[in-house]
C-alpha cells in the first residue's frame, strides 16, 4: 500500500510533525503548556494510524508515545516556548520515522506480491 507514490508511515509521520508545527507557530492564544496537550494528542493519533496500517505494531507504538512523551516533557519539564514545543516535536518525530521504516511494513502487501 504506498501514499503519494511513498510509504504510508513516513507520509503520516510527515503531516504529523507539520501539524504539530502549525499547532506550535500558528495560534497566539495557546500557552506552551496548552500547545504541547494538542502537539502531544497529535502525535498519539498519528502514531495509532501508523500503527494500524503497519507490522509490526511496536515500532509504530514507541514512536508516538516517544514523540507525544517529549512533546509534555518540553512543556511541562523544562520552561520553553511554544515553537520550541513544535520544533522538538517535529525534530523527534522526523529521527523517529526513520528509524521506524526499516522496522516496518504494510499491513497488507500490495498487489500482485
Amino acid at each position: 500500500m504506498k501514499l503519494f507514490g511513498r510509504e504510508p508511515a513516513l507520509i503520516i509521520a510527515t503531516v504529523s510533525a507539520a501539524l504539530s508545527l502549525v499547532v506550535s507557530f500558528g495560534f497566539d492564544g495557546l500557552s506552551a503548556e496548552q500547545a504541547a496537550a494538542v502537539v502531544a494528542v497529535i502525535s498519539a493519533v498519528f502514531a495509532a494510524a501508523t500503527a494500524a496500517i503497519t507490522r509490526p505494531v511496536a515500532p509504530s507504538a514507541f514512536t508516538g508515545l516517544a514523540a507525544a512523551g517529549f512533546a509534555l516533557l518540553a512543556a511541562y519539564g523544562f520552561d520553553v516556548s511554544q515553537e520550541t514545543v513544535g520544533a522538538v516535536n517535529a525534530l523527534v518525530l522526523a529521527m523517529l520515522a526513520l528509524l521506524t521504516r526499516g522496522q516496518v511494513s504494510p499491513a497488507r502487501p500490495p498487489a500482485g506480491v
